[in-house]
């Protein structure tokens, strides 16, 4: 029997059984929505971004946005920000730079092809009622993002990147992505790209300033578990190593949070819990190039479930405190929405209010974007 989707309403409400929860869904004109991300303004309004249309690496794919004013009770009509008619425009990341602009960067690549992708961006002076200009941020094809910008102690900015490399032949499958980090120490005019050593398949880097160091979590293209890397300047990292959480091969967020405690959200699963294996990510919307297969490196279709919100007291070296935010079987053989058949928890995204409550978005069931708030508490 086919699970039905949930009423997927749009005002903020406290969690049936769960009162220090509060929830909704972001509205959204689209069939398929995926890859959030949230920032609060100065004024302490929210902003969600994500991609949304048809389906991942169709051409219809946009970046979208939306607001939660202080104090308001749902969020705004979703507003798109680009629209190339032939790139699926994905991952955007809105980032507060130290002189007050709103940035905005997202991917734009040909198809299912992420070796093509380039970084775009767009700047708002307005907290995002209006924007300047697409531009193109980096030409390299194949450069992608997921997490924001973090200014680093000694004022550089430190922009997480990872390279998606194509095989000699074939298409692009993920076996052959690394990290980088691309540093910029003159407010983003130029940039220099830090490789991170032994980082093949560990990808979606996510940099938290500690206090002591410098600490990055990493999604792992073999769906084993999340790699974690550290740095003292954010420039050299030591090669990623396996953490004691799982990882199925998506993404992961993370945040440091005024407890000083180090907050982690990721899907509480590997390739150990899935019952079959996809060809890749694209496999049912097809590509220019031969049709793709099984390698031994990226492994796709572990699923998608449960998403869990863990806490670290240890500067991220354990997370002993952990709490489900959604269970399900997280389905993701397929990226089909328009059928409803995903029904895959992820990509979150995390950040702490400076009213000190956590707000979380992700993916639910790829048709739409939750968000969640709560206190900390909630998971210890």
């Amino acid at each position: 029997m086919l699970m039905q989707p949930p009423p997927f309403t749009s005002t903020l409400a406290p969690r049936a059984g769960d009162a220090a929860r509060v929830e909704a869904f972001i509205p959204t004109p689209c069939v398929q929505n995926h890859a959030a991300s949230l920032l609060e303004l100065p004024d302490g309004t929210l902003l969600a971004t994500w991609f949304g249309g048809t389906q991942e690496g169709v051409p219809d794919i946009s970046v979208h946005l939306s607001r939660l004013a202080p104090g308001a009770a749902r969020w705004s009509d979703a507003v798109r920000l680009s629209d190339d008619p032939t790139r699926s425009e994905q991952n955007p990341l809105p980032w507060l730079a130290p002189d007050g602009a709103l940035w905005l960067l997202w991917t734009a690549q040909l198809g299912g092809n992420q070796d093509t992708a380039i970084i775009r961006r767009r700047i708002s002076r307005d907290g995002g009622l209006s924007w300047g200009p697409v531009e193109v941020l980096f030409d390299t094809p194949g450069l992608f993002i997921r997490a924001p910008i973090v200014v680093a102690r000694d004022g550089a900015w430190l922009l997480p990147v990872w390279r998606c490399t194509k095989p000699a032949q074939g298409p692009w499958t993920g076996d052959l992505d690394t990290s980088s980090v691309m540093v910029s120490e003159d407010a983003g005019a130029t940039w220099a790209e830090h490789p991170v050593p032994g980082s093949l398949g560990a990808v979606h880097m996510a940099i938290l300033d500690t206090g002591a160091d410098y600490v990055a979590f990493f999604r792992s293209r073999r769906a084993d578990f999340v790699q974690v890397s550290r740095s003292a300047d954010g420039r050299a990292w030591s090669a990623p190593a396996p953490l004691h959480l799982p990882n199925n091969n998506s993404s992961v967020a993370a945040a440091r949070l005024a407890s000083g405690h180090i907050a982690l959200v990721y899907n509480h699963s590997s390739r150990e819990d899935a019952t079959g294996r996809r060809l890749s990510l694209y496999d049912d919307i097809g590509g220019e190039d031969d049709a793709p297969r099984v390698t031994e490196g990226a492994f796709w279709g572990a699923p998608r479930a449960p998403i869990t919100l863990a806490l670290s007291d240890d500067g991220g070296r354990s997370f002993p405190h952990r709490r489900n935010l959604e269970e399900g079987d997280g389905f993701c053989m397929t990226n089909n929405s328009q059928d409803k058949l995903n029904r895959e928890f992820s990509y979150p995204a995390i950040i702490q209010a400076r009213d000190g409550r956590l707000h979380l978005a992700f993916t639910f069931w790829r048709q739409s974007i939750k968000h969640v708030t709560l206190h900390e508490e909630w998971a210890l």
